[in-house]
């Protein structure tokens, strides 16, 4: 794990709009469509839009809470690690991670090549998916969630971060496609 007593690039605007803590509301029904949402892939460089997997593939949704390029979440770099580990798992039954952090474009691109993602990285800079989703906030980051779409874009399940439970574990999400 790549962390520093740096603390260059913590302190902008992002952590100062992200510094109180908003607690994550569950507010998606389950078999209804989430909202739909268009952000850059660093690790192919593209465009996704949640719309283009609808009838196609079953999705899961990874919002991760990553300060900067050299400061992970305690809670979210151990589930960052194993969604890269045990991304050919999803592939293999057809299902397209996509994981998304409040880092900018740079700092995304850093993270990239330092945990060797397979799996798209998505820059949502602004926050602005991490507020659609209410997966809320606190100490300068947005809180993780895990939503679990079938082809058509339905919600299956959904994870918000406690912290009793902070992710869902690879069994979890594998088992909700079963």
């Amino acid at each position: 794990m790549l962390t520093s007593n740096n603390f260059n690039g913590l302190f902008n605007d992002r952590f100062f709009h992200n510094f109180l803590p908003i607690p994550a509301l569950d507010d998606f029904r389950l078999g209804v469509n989430t909202p739909d949402f268009k952000l850059s892939d660093i690790t192919n460089n593209t465009i996704v839009r949640l719309s283009d997997y609808r009838g196609k593939k079953p999705v899961l949704l990874a919002f991760t809470r990553i300060f900067t390029e050299k400061q992970y979440c305690p809670f979210c770099y151990p589930h960052i690690q194993a969604l890269n580990e045990n991304y050919e798992q999803f592939k293999n039954r057809g299902i397209e991670v996509l994981l998304i952090t409040s880092t900018d474009k740079k700092q995304s691109t850093v993270i990239v090549q330092d945990l060797g993602l397979k799996m798209p990285l998505l820059s949502d800079s602004s926050c602005h998916t991490f507020r659609t989703y209410k997966t809320g906030q606190a100490l300068g980051a947005p809180l993780p969630a895990q939503f679990v779409l079938d082809k058509d874009g339905k919600l299956l399940y959904s994870h918000l971060f406690s912290f009793l439970n902070h992710n869902a574990s690879i069994e979890t999400l594998l088992e909700k496609y079963n």
